[in-house]
């Protein structure tokens, strides 16, 4: 048995045509609770140790294949610092 790190997979590209469902999902919080680890994970199976703050937002797709299609979701990873807090609120438009 492999008790180490998981393996990681490649992550797989589908194309946007065969993509059912999308939706915006809006990530916030405080700075270093984990916010941009969560994305980078799904991604690329990557877990960075080392905290840089995100500045602004960084938008990325996440696929899951279900069963009953692709759902996307478009994932808003937001600042956690208090001195972007004024930029969160257009953010939040069509969520």
């Amino acid at each position: 048995m492999n008790f180490g790190a998981p393996q990681q997979q490649q992550p797989q590209i589908i194309p946007q045509s065969q993509v059912a469902v999308e939706w915006k999902l809006v990530l916030v919080g405080d700075g270093g609770v984990g916010k941009t680890t969560l994305v980078k994970r799904h991604l690329t199976g990557e877990f960075e140790k080392k905290y840089i703050p995100t500045l602004g937002v960084e938008v990325h797709p996440l696929k899951f294949t279900t069963n009953f299609g692709v759902i996307c979701f478009n994932v808003w990873d937001t600042a956690g610092q208090e001195k972007m807090g004024g930029l969160r609120d257009g953010y939040y438009i069509q969520v």
